[in-house]
C-alpha cells in the first residue's frame, strides 16, 4: 500500500508538472505568434552558398522542367520525351523565315508570341536569381537550353527593326482539330506587328525576354548574348516609338491573349534593359514621366502574362536594396516609389498582414481567376521568394505593413504555402503538377498527351481521343494545370480546359518558385 501511495503521489506531481509545462508552452507560443518577428530589428544571417537540398522541392523542380521539352516545336535534338517528335518544321517558310522552334502555348499547337516571350523573361529571371540553386540539383543547363529554344525563335521572329512576328497558326482553325503536333495538317499562317500595325505590349515583352536572356548567356556565349541585346534595344525602340495595343491592331488575337495595356511592358522592358546595359537612360525612362503615367505606384497588382507591374516593382527594388548609394542622388525618389509599391504587394500577400488580400481560398491559396487559377498564386509566391531573398541578402530585418512588421522568413513561409498547396497540401489531396506525387490529373487537356503515338488520326477524327473516358496514354509530365475552383474542387476532365489545361507560362513561374525553395543561398547583388 505504501509503495502504491508513493508512486501515485509522484505520478500526480508528474501530471501536474506536465500540465503546467503545457500551459506555459501555450502561453509562450501564443505570445510568440502574436508578436511574430515584428519587434526584431536584428537582421537574419545571410545565407551562404547553396545549403541542404529540400528533396520535395528538388523532385518537383525536376518534374516541372520536363514540360518545356514536351512543348518544344521544331526538329528535336536530344529528345527526352518518348512520345514527342519533330513538328512544325515549315513554320515561317512563307516569309522565308525559320520559325520552327519556340514552344506550343498550352494543350494546342499555337505559338502565341506574347505569353511565350513572358515565359522566356520569367525563366531568365529565375536563372539569374537562382541559377546556383538550380545547378545544385542539376537543372541549370536544362533551364538554359529550354530558354535558348525560345530565344532562338524570337530572334528569327524579328527579321528587321520594326517587324516582329507574334503568332504562328490560326487559332480558330487550330482549335477545330484534335491531333498530334507531329501529324498536324492545319494551316500555319503568320501574324506580324509593324509600324503601321503596332503592338507595344508584345514588342516590349519580347524586348524584356531578349534583354534578360542576354544576361543569362553573357558569360557562356558572349556573341549570342550581344545578338539578344541588339534585338532587345531595337524592339524597345520600336515599342516605344510606335505605341499601341497589339490586340487593337490585330483584333483577332483578343479572343485568346487580349492585352489590357502596354505601359507595364514598356516599364518592364526598360528595367531589364537597364540591368543588361547599365545605360542610365533606361532608368530615367522608368523613374520619369513614363513611371508617372504607367507605374501605378502604391497600387498593388497581380503579376501575370498580361500585367508586369508587380514584377517590375520587385525587379527595380533590387536596385534600392543593393545599389541605392550609387543611384539615390539621381533616381532615389523614383526608385523608392517602386520599392514602396513592391512592399504593398508583399503586404497584400502575407496572410496575417493588416492589408492582406481577401482573394484567397479557405485553405489559403491566392485565388484571382477561375481560368488558369494557379497562375496568380504561383507567380505571387515567386515574387515573394525573390523579395524575401533581397531582404535577407541586404540584411533588411523587417517589412512594415501598416502597424505590423514581418521578416523575410514570413515571406518565404507564404511562398512555401503556395508551393505546398500546388504539390498536394490541399483539400483534394492531389498535386496539380502533372507527374508529381501519388495523385495528379489523369485527363489533362493536351492533344499530344491524349493521343497514342501509333494512332492514325487526322484533324477531325482525333476528337475521339478528346472524348475518350480513358486516362491520357501519355503523361504531360511537369505541366501545371489550371487548378482549383474557389470552393477548392477540381474536375479531372479533358473537356474541362478551364481547370485541366497546362500552359508553358505556368511552367515558367512554377520553375521559378521551386528553384527559390530547393535550397537556400544568398542572392547575387548584381545581375550583370
Amino acid at each position: 500500500m505504501g509503495e502504491k501511495s508513493k508512486s501515485g503521489g509522484c505520478f500526480g506531481w508528474f501530471i501536474a508538472f506536465v500540465i503546467l509545462a503545457l500551459v506555459v508552452g501555450a502561453i509562450v507560443f501564443t505570445v510568440k505568434k502574436k508578436i511574430g518577428h515584428s519587434h526584431s530589428d536584428k537582421p537574419l544571417p545571410v545565407p551562404g552558398p547553396p545549403g541542404a537540398i529540400d528533396q520535395k522541392y528538388s523532385s518537383a523542380l525536376k518534374t516541372a522542367m520536363q514540360f518545356f521539352d514536351i512543348q518544344k516545336s521544331g526538329k528535336l535534338t536530344d529528345n527526352k520525351i518518348s512520345w514527342r517528335g519533330d513538328s512544325a518544321l515549315k513554320d515561317g517558310s512563307q516569309a522565308n523565315l525559320d520559325l520552327s522552334k519556340g514552344m506550343y502555348d498550352a494543350g494546342d499547337h499555337m505559338k502565341f508570341g506574347f505569353p511565350m516571350a513572358f515565359t522566356a523573361t520569367v525563366l531568365s529571371w529565375a536563372i539569374l536569381e537562382y541559377g546556383d540553386q538550380m545547378d545544385a540539383v542539376g537543372q541549370l543547363e536544362p533551364a538554359k537550353e529550354s530558354l535558348k529554344w525560345i530565344t532562338d525563335y524570337l530572334i528569327n521572329a524579328h527579321p528587321s527593326p520594326n517587324v516582329l512576328y507574334i503568332q504562328v497558326g490560326d487559332p480558330s482553325a487550330d482549335h477545330k482539330c484534335w491531333d498530334r503536333p507531329e501529324s498536324m495538317t492545319e494551316p500555319r499562317p503568320l501574324t506580324q506587328i509593324n509600324a503601321s500595325s503596332p503592338g507595344s505590349d508584345v514588342a516590349a515583352e519580347t524586348a524584356a525576354a531578349m534583354a534578360s536572356a542576354s544576361l543569362v548567356f553573357k558569360k557562356s556565349d558572349s556573341t549570342y548574348s550581344s545578338s539578344l541585346l541588339k534585338h532587345a534595344k531595337e524592339l524597345f525602340t520600336f515599342a516605344d516609338k510606335n505605341r499601341g495595343l497589339y490586340s487593337e491592331s490585330i483584333p483577332g488575337v483578343a479572343t485568346y491573349y487580349n492585352s489590357t495595356g502596354y505601359g507595364d511592358e514598356l516599364l518592364w522592358a526598360a528595367s531589364w534593359l537597364y540591368h543588361a546595359t547599365d545605360d542610365d537612360s533606361y532608368l530615367k525612362y522608368v523613374t520619369g514621366q513614363n513611371g508617372e503615367d504607367y507605374a501605378q505606384w502604391g497600387s498593388p497588382t497581380w503579376f501575370s502574362w498580361d500585367n508586369k507591374l508587380a514584377g517590375t516593382q520587385v525587379l527595380l527594388s533590387r536596385l534600392s536594396f543593393f545599389e541605392a548609394k550609387d543611384l539615390s542622388s539621381s533616381y532615389g525618389s523614383g526608385l523608392q516609389n517602386y520599392r514602396k509599391s513592391a512592399e504593398a504587394v508583399m503586404c497584400g500577400l502575407l496572410p496575417d498582414s493588416p492589408t492582406a488580400t481577401e482573394s484567397r481560398t479557405k485553405k489559403g491559396l491566392i485565388w484571382v481567376s477561375q481560368w488558369n487559377a494557379l497562375q496568380h498564386p504561383v507567380a505571387s509566391a515567386f515574387l515573394a521568394a525573390i523579395y524575401s531573398d533581397y531582404m535577407l541578402t541586404s540584411q533588411t530585418p523587417k517589412l512594415k505593413c501598416d502597424s505590423s512588421s514581418y521578416s523575410p522568413l514570413d515571406l518565404r513561409e507564404f511562398a512555401k504555402s503556395q508551393a505546398d498547396y500546388v504539390l498536394g497540401k490541399n483539400p483534394m489531396h492531389m498535386s496539380f503538377l502533372v507527374g508529381y506525387g501519388d495523385k495528379f490529373p489523369q485527363y489533362v487537356h493536351h492533344r499530344g498527351a491524349s493521343i497514342p503515338t501509333d494512332a492514325k488520326t487526322g484533324c477531325k477524327d482525333g476528337f475521339k481521343w478528346l472524348d475518350s473516358t480513358d486516362p491520357n496514354p501519355n503523361v504531360a509530365t511537369g505541366g501545371l494545370v489550371g487548378g482549383p475552383f474557389l470552393n477548392e474542387t477540381y474536375i479531372d476532365s479533358r473537356n474541362n480546359s478551364m481547370q485541366a489545361e497546362p500552359s508553358t507560362y505556368n511552367s515558367a513561374v512554377i520553375v521559378g518558385l521551386l528553384s527559390s525553395l530547393v535550397t537556400t543561398s544568398s542572392i547575387a547583388q548584381s545581375l550583370k
